[in-house]
């Protein structure tokens, strides 16, 4: 029995001692360059591409299976500009023998050098990588057809260890002839530290995208045994273009089953404008301040899956503005989404683009350039509301001070809700000019057109600063207090305001209309009689109160009420608005009395009633006084009448009387044919 273990061991030895000299010895025997022109045809029948090696081929057996070749070219086919269409100068690989025999894979080297991959589009649609191993790919595909599924049991391997792993020199171009589009990816530079299952993996890649700078560096993994499943922990930082820094840091959880991810994103502040200068592109948009968009940070946490994604601890920092958010989403395709934003302030003027400069009027009767027709809008297309309807949404939004406009308010609170289909905005709260603004909004879209309900309390509100800030003009002062509540249904004008429902009332309390003065018009009636007084340097009429209450029925406005009371005057404004025809038809009736009392003087006096008629369309008003109704009505003030509004003394009765016979000659002259 010894002797046949014996015999056995020297057997054993004598075949491991042929095998080691046989790789040792056949390579450097064996002439591997006569494979060359087999190698090139294979290729050659795979690609459909010429393919040609260098001569330096250097094949190894032990103790490492390697091959060396050099100066490698795949050509493109006839009527691309350049010869090839890959080119590589070195490609060295050395994978060790033994541990194959254990399911190990160790990896000495694998270098791929000077890489150089050209993409071409021609003007007709054709690329160069278009039809490469079209045959290949077809068995390829009825192979896998016949092959059973996965069943997901892991890598058929124990172990990878990978020493040198790395691209050098590499370069990218794509080039598309139809667009005039050159792109080159150049100096690519790509190495990998420490590749093993069991632990996280080394990353650095460097390269220059159209001559600018980008880098990734950091670590990811342990990738395991199983690939797609378990933790891979990621740690990143991209650079680019010396302006921008982005870091990630955080984990992937089974990439292939629940693709699970959780990651912290920090973008360092950097300048948009001076990222889209370095990229040699136009900044999109030209904002009234130059200066803006020139500081924008971002970090977060995003987690998420296949079935949901949530975003935390979000700051965005925008100029001098500073955002937090907190979001989240699922049931895609809803969407459920929720979200919470608050800003500390903003203005949004600086961001909004300048206005488009006004063309001047051509004095000689020149016409100006005439605007496209804009399509009837019985003939554009329907929205669809599909989405709005199945989305579900519930978000806030905090801003503590904003300016749009000119105009600044504060302490916006803004909570929107949607689901089935009805979207409500609710609490709509905001201060400004030392009022506050409630408000809310309901907007249904459960049927083809749109239903809309608008609600909005307001009071305290200071109008004069609100229209000097806001329309740059002064036109009302006083302190604003409304109560409205609208309903309409459609989503184009004329549809909403044919169905243009509800009431409210604009009080303004203890101001004036900026632009005109009543009192100054009644002192230049006595003026005209040499008893008036000078005007005003600036005209405005005081009040202590301005009252426009309103109904609305589908489209038609009523004003019934409406009146102003102030020293002096007393204006009560009735009538109609029709939204839908554009069509005006007030009456204005402004008394003028004989008291210079305060605006808490709400006594009825005697005075000169001379009512204005307000008719026409919106855009070519009419406005008249109602000479024939004042006549008809018989109030031309008798001689007691005009005592009072002209201050005529005792005694001047008949001066009294001719004044009253002018002003009623003089008024009917202006109308020929008008009688009492």
């Amino acid at each position: 029995m010894k002797s046949i273990f014996k015999w056995l061991f020297i057997i054993g030895g004598v075949l491991l001692v042929l095998i080691i000299a046989a790789v040792i010895i056949v390579p450097q025997f064996i002439d591997v360059k006569k494979y060359k022109p087999t190698i090139e045809q294979k290729v050659v029948e795979a690609t459909g591409r010429s393919f040609t090696l260098g001569d330096e081929i250097d094949l190894s057996i032990f103790p490492w299976v390697g091959v060396k070749l050099t100066d490698l070219h795949l050509g493109n086919l006839t009527g691309y500009k350049e010869k090839d269409m890959v080119s590589v100068k070195n490609f060295e690989v050395r994978l060790k023998v033994m541990p194959l025999l254990s399911k190990r894979i160790e990896v000495k080297t694998f270098v791929l050098d000077s890489p150089r991959i050209y993409l071409e589009k021609l003007k007709n649609g054709d690329a160069n990588w278009q039809g490469i191993g079209k045959q290949h790919e077809k068995k390829a595909h009825e192979k896998k057809k016949k092959e059973k599924p996965s069943t997901g049991q892991g890598l058929p391997i124990e172990a990878l260890l990978v020493d040198n792993f790395s691209i050098t020199n590499g370069q990218l171009i794509y080039v598309d002839q139809g667009a005039d589009v050159k792109k080159e990816i150049s100096d690519l530079n790509l190495s990998l530290e420490n590749i093993s299952l069991e632990n996280p993996i080394g990353i650095s890649l460097s390269a220059r995208i159209d001559g600018k700078p980008v880098s990734l560096d950091g670590r990811a993994g342990p990738i395991g045994k199983e690939p797609g499943k378990g933790t891979i922990a990621l740690d990143f930082v991209l650079k680019a273009l010396e302006e921008l820094e982005v870091k990630f840091k955080g984990t992937l959880v089974d990439p292939l089953v629940s693709q699970t991810i959780d990651v912290e994103l920090n973008v360092s502040s950097f300048s948009p404008r001076k990222l889209l200068a370095v990229m040699n592109l136009d900044f999109p948009v030209q904002t009234k301040d130059p200066k803006v968009l020139d500081a924008v940070a971002l970090k977060a946490r995003i987690k998420g899956n296949k079935d949901s994604i949530s975003l935390s601890d979000g700051e965005l920092v925008l100029d001098d503005s500073r955002f937090t958010v907190a979001a989240s989403a699922k049931e895609f395709l809803k969407p459920n989404l929720t979200f919470d934003l608050q800003l500390d302030e903003i203005d949004l003027d600086r961001y909004l683009p300048e206005p488009p400069a006004k063309e001047e009027t051509s004095g000689t009767g020149g016409t100006t350039p005439s605007k496209k027709a804009e399509p009837a809008e019985s003939s554009k297309k329907k929205t669809d509301y599909g989405p709005l309807r199945k989305l579900i949404l519930d978000g806030k939004v905090k801003v503590g001070k904003l300016k749009a406009h000119g105009a600044i308010v504060e302490n916006v609170d803004v909570r929107i809700l949607a689901k089935n289909g009805i979207i409500t905005i609710d609490p709509l709260g905001l201060n400004l000019y030392q009022g506050s603004i409630a408000s809310k909004v309901e907007l249904n879209v459960q049927k083809s057109n749109p239903r809309t309900k608008v609600t909005l309390d307001a009071k305290g509100i200071q109008a004069g600063p609100l229209m000097k800030d806001a329309l740059q003009k002064e036109l009302i002062e006083g302190t604003l207090k409304t109560n409205i509540g609208l309903s309409m249904t459609g989503e184009t004008p004329d549809m909403i305001k044919q169905t243009l429902t509800g009431q409210g009332e604009l009080l303004f309390a203890d101001g004036a209309i900026i632009g005109i003065d009543l009192a100054n018009a009644v002192r230049n009636v006595k003026s005209s009689f040499g008893v008036g007084e000078k005007p005003a340097e600036k005209p405005r009429t005081d009040f202590a109160e301005l009252k426009i209450p309103f109904t609305a029925r589908n489209g038609l406005v009523n004003t019934n009420g409406a009146g102003l009371i102030s020293p002096l005057i007393r204006v009560l404004v009735t009538g109609k608005i029709n939204l839908v025809k554009e069509l005006l038809d007030l009456r204005v009736e402004p008394k003028f009395v004989a008291s210079l009392k305060g605006q808490g003087d709400t006594e009825q006096r005697s005075g000169l009633m001379v009512p204005v008629l307000i008719t026409g369309s919106f855009s070519d008003p009419k406005i008249r006084p109602d000479l024939k109704g004042m006549l008809g009505s018989g109030v031309i003030p008798d001689a007691e009448g005009l005592k009072k509004i002209l201050g005529t003394e005792e005694g001047q009765e008949e001066k009294v009387e001719s004044v009253k016979e002018g002003v009623e000659k003089q008024i009917k002259s202006l109308f020929p044919g008008l009688t009492n």
